[in-house]
């Protein structure tokens, strides 16, 4: 059987199926933001960017202690290609996934599914509550406080800005920017 390459409003229909707290929805639109704005600017595929960043944590809110395996069975059910299903399994590489990003795109997903965590804290006790006028140096402020946001896996950020050759600085900054495209969606 041939895999199917899922198009947006399948992706959109299924995290729905799957989802219904707006923590999470609001958490899948984010990183699906950040990840559009990644691969468009380093000439990547951004739909196939996308539609795996809003599916990441498709089976989370369900099958909280299955996290990672449940997508993959849930994905291939339903005949998704494997590059889609591997990417949404290696993002949870080291805490619930023995599949080690290995594609640029695999490793930016498991960077900053964390990130935007931080961010969204820090967008949370900034004056405008939103990531519209937020500076990286905010962020840098907030990073080195570990009693900040102390949920955000600074370890998994940190790893990940090595694999994917980045500086921390201009990650945070990628992950502004494309939250600031779905500001108003993430309701920041």
């Amino acid at each position: 059987m041939e895999k199917h390459i899922p198009t947006y409003n399948e992706a959109l229909s299924l995290l729905r199926e799957f989802n219904e707290s707006e923590s999470l929805l609001k958490h899948a639109y984010a990183v699906e933001g950040v990840m559009r704005y990644i691969a468009r600017k380093s000439g990547e595929d951004e739909e196939k960017w996308g539609i795996i960043g809003l599916v990441h944590d498709l089976d989370y809110e369900r099958f909280p202690e299955q996290h990672c395996a449940k997508s993959r069975e849930i994905l291939e059910e339903r005949g998704w290609a494997e590059e889609y299903i591997r990417a949404v399994v290696s993002h949870g590489w080291g805490i619930c996934s023995n599949t080690e990003p290995q594609t640029t795109l695999e490793k930016t997903l498991y960077t900053i599914d964390e990130l935007t965590g931080l961010i969204v804290a820090t967008a949370l006790v900034h004056p405008s509550k939103s990531v519209n006028d937020m500076k990286v140096k905010s962020v840098m402020k907030k990073w080195k406080d570990k009693s900040f946001a102390a949920g955000v896996n600074r370890t998994i950020i940190k790893n990940g800005t090595e694999m994917t050759g980045t500086e921390l600085s201009d990650l945070i900054n990628d992950t502004i920017m494309g939250m600031r495209e779905v500001s108003e969606k993430i309701g920041l």
